[in-house]
């Protein structure tokens, strides 16, 4: 199975977007306990949003979400794809 037939389905990209989601609700629960000691959610909101902050932030974990699903997803499809052929 090719690259471009890979990223072509709606299964595919289905599957980099949860991928991607739930990368960033562990990732950024990870965080917020070794940064701040316990869950301080607001706190860790307020730091990485305030003083102009939040486009950057927003632009970051959408496009690290979006990176790590791509890298996983399609790993995932390719693999299948090479056991279907066997």
């Amino acid at each position: 199975m090719s690259f471009k037939s890979i990223v072509s389905q709606k299964k595919f990209w289905r599957s980099v977007v949860l991928l991607g989601l739930g990368f960033l609700v562990v990732y950024d629960i990870i965080s917020i306990f070794f940064e701040y000691g316990g869950f301080h959610i607001s706190e860790f909101i307020a730091d990485k949003t305030g003083e102009g902050k939040l486009v950057r932030f927003v632009f970051g974990q959408i496009l690290s979400g979006l990176a790590y699903g791509f890298i996983i997803s399609y790993g995932q499809f390719r693999s299948r794809a090479k056991q279907e052929r066997n």
